[in-house]
């Protein structure tokens, strides 16, 4: 996709390749933005954020345009996106969009994935893309159905059903006995709270300590 071409962010662009993508973002810090430009990254975000069941926050220290490239393609399967985003501006679109603001993950140099209906599909080609490219790429946490997750838990995710999974296994079970479908759903079903279950504990114990 960037091959030969110029990859711009900010204002700020440079050739393809294996230039690291956080000299090129410093780049284009130094550029003033302006207002007419932020509200158009806020939009933009606001409308990634009204597509998507949940986003996992990244830090793209380490990561080339090569890198990106590959990692979008690898997203691209599950219709998942990954957006180089500004901490303050991506703020302000959470909260105009009645998301929580992980203030504690957007910090530093910052890309989101953005799950687009299928989040599990979108955390299984971030944790396969590390397992190819490791200690480039730095899982910083996750949201999901209105809760903030730490990039443990985004690992769990990873490992649930995606979309296609769950259907391919509905439809085998078309003509199986209506129990193995309940016993599908409940496990799929088991394997979210699951989930859930290590967030709220792993909260309660921060909150003990802070007490």
């Amino acid at each position: 996709m960037f091959a030969g071409r110029s990859f711009c962010l900010a204002g700020a662009c440079a050739r393809a390749g294996d230039r690291p993508l956080e000299a090129i973002a410093k780049g284009g810090r130094h550029l003033a933005i302006t207002k007419e430009r932020k509200r158009e990254l806020v939009a933009q975000y606001s409308d990634l954020l009204s597509k998507t069941d949940g986003f996992i926050v990244t830090e793209y220290r380490g990561l080339t345009v090569a890198m990106v490239n590959d990692l979008r393609n690898r997203l691209r399967d599950s219709n998942g996106t990954y957006t180089v985003t500004k901490n303050t501006l991506f703020s302000i679109a959470l909260e105009q969009s009645g998301w929580p603001v992980p203030e504690n993950l957007l910090l530093g140099p910052t890309a989101v994935v953005f799950g687009n209906g299928n989040l599990p599909a979108a955390a299984k080609a971030v944790q396969a893309f590390i397992k190819d490219n490791p200690d480039q790429l730095k899982v910083k946490g996750g949201v999901l159905a209105g809760s903030v997750f730490s990039a443990k838990d985004v690992e769990a995710i990873a490992n649930l059903p995606t979309l296609d999974e769950i259907h391919a296994q509905l439809i085998g079970l078309i003509t199986q006995p209506a129990a193995s479908l309940v016993g599908l759903l409940n496990s799929a079903t088991s394997q979210l709270v699951n989930v859930l279950h290590a967030y709220v504990q792993e909260n309660s114990g921060e909150g003990e300590a802070a007490a």
